[in-house]
């Protein structure tokens, strides 16, 4: 009888640390990647990038903080207290939905209240440097997140000319694919409404997805890049921009 007792306290013990263990195994798998030199945002879920979207950060490079964080809440339609205006207002700057990030610092006896990934009433400022600190997104964007971001995920914030793919291959992050730097190339000069595989290597590198169309989104990311390196911004990858994107 005793040795069914130890059996069981044990299977119990077992089935116990067995449950523990998902959340943390679920956390290597599902991510959220902040590039704050392209002003783009990864989602990445069962180890792989679902979606990547436009965003806007801090005004200036030290505020929205670089490292990695976590998501600790998740708020539909937050009002904006330091000015009393109600969640759900038109005049409300945080939009559609909050989803909290805890960074050092943080205020209140709960986290995720001064950093955050959320929506906007200033749909125009998105794609630039704008806020002062938080990240923004499109409010049908960042709907999209919250419905799919679980909490206690790791947020990846920072400043990269790497694609989205070799940052989490460098963070862990599930199944990414190991690259191997300078491993595809092109040498067309591509500009919006160009087409086929070296549409797909850019936005490859540029870390999109790679549907081998160049449409709005590849614009954006290009233009951002351009920025970034101080060309001229033209949404064109010539010679200058292309030797750019391969010089690392």
């Amino acid at each position: 009888m005793l040795l069914k007792k130890t059996a069981l306290a044990l299977g119990i013990l077992g089935f116990s640390f067995s449950l523990m263990v998902i959340p943390a195994e679920a956390a290597q798998n599902e991510a959220i990647i902040i590039n704050k030199s392209n002003n783009q945002l990864a989602f990445y879920e069962k180890g792989t990038l679902q979606k990547v979207f436009p965003v806007a950060t801090g005004r200036t490079r030290s505020l929205t903080p670089e490292g990695k964080f976590y998501l600790v809440n998740k708020v539909k339609n937050r009002p904006w207290y330091k000015e009393n205006i109600p969640g759900g207002d038109p005049r409300n700057p945080l939009g559609a939905r909050w989803l909290g990030i805890k960074v050092p610092g943080d205020w209140a006896h709960t986290s995720g209240n001064l950093y955050g990934v959320h929506g906007t009433n200033n749909p125009s400022s998105i794609g630039t440097y704008a806020s002062s600190g938080c990240i923004r997104m499109y409010n049908k964007d960042v709907i999209w997140l919250y419905d799919r971001a679980d909490k206690d995920i790791p947020v990846y914030i920072t400043s990269s000319s790497s694609s989205f793919t070799a940052l989490a291959q460098n963070y862990g992050v599930g199944n990414a694919k190991k690259v191997v730097a300078g491993y595809e190339t092109f040498n067309d000069t591509l500009r919006y409404g160009s087409k086929g595989e070296s549409v797909k290597i850019l936005q490859r590198k540029l870390g999109i997805s790679a549907d081998g169309s160049f449409g709005k989104q590849t614009l954006l990311s290009v233009k951002n890049f351009q920025k970034s390196k101080g060309l001229v911004v033209d949404g064109i990858v010539g010679p200058k921009t292309r030797k750019a994107f391969f010089s690392n």
